[in-house]
């Protein structure tokens, strides 16, 4: 994953605590739809109607704790994702969101989210762990991503990994 990820969000959705992954995205699309995109367009939906047309390409998501709590559908990241959303940022995540999301090449960042409003610049330097809120003047430490994390998020996920490299590099 490429350092200095950066994010002029115009629009971040700023989310309370313990966001399930039905608010995600309702479990009622869980076999009804296969496409990504149309997914995508259901994002948050039974929280605020139509919420994908405020998502731009490469915005960050910012959240409080337990972000992802709930089932275990790999829709939830795979929605976000296809919605546009580059980074989750948030205080935790739920385990299982976590993996999924690692295994879908989403990336999930760990910090104190209660300095970051709705519509805030950030700019991401995963090399050092921190996230610059440039429209505050902070610099927000984050929970460092794992070297192997980021190797898969690198190639876009788990899948894309083992085609690329034909399985896990183990490291000594």
């Amino acid at each position: 994953m490429k350092s200095g990820i950066k994010n002029m969000a115009h629009r971040l959705l700023k989310v309370q605590d313990n966001v399930n992954t039905d608010y995600i995205i309702s479990g009622r699309y869980k076999f009804s739809i296969q496409d990504q995109r149309e997914l995508a367009r259901h994002v948050f939906e039974d929280i605020e109607e139509n919420f994908y047309k405020k998502v731009r390409k490469g915005d960050f998501l910012i959240s409080g704790e337990n972000f992802g709590c709930g089932s275990s559908r790999e829709q939830a990241p795979l929605a976000l994702k296809a919605a546009g959303i580059k980074v989750v940022i948030a205080k935790s995540f739920a385990r299982i969101f976590y993996r999924n999301a690692l295994n879908l090449g989403l990336c999930l960042l760990e910090c104190n989210t209660n300095y970051i409003d709705d519509g805030d610049e950030l700019e991401l330097e995963l090399d050092k762990n921190i996230l610059k809120n440039k429209s505050k003047g902070l610099n927000i430490a984050f929970k460092p991503i794992p070297p192997m994390a980021k190797k898969i998020l690198a190639e876009g996920g788990m899948v894309a990994y083992f085609k690329k490299h034909g399985g896990l590099e183990l490291e000594a």
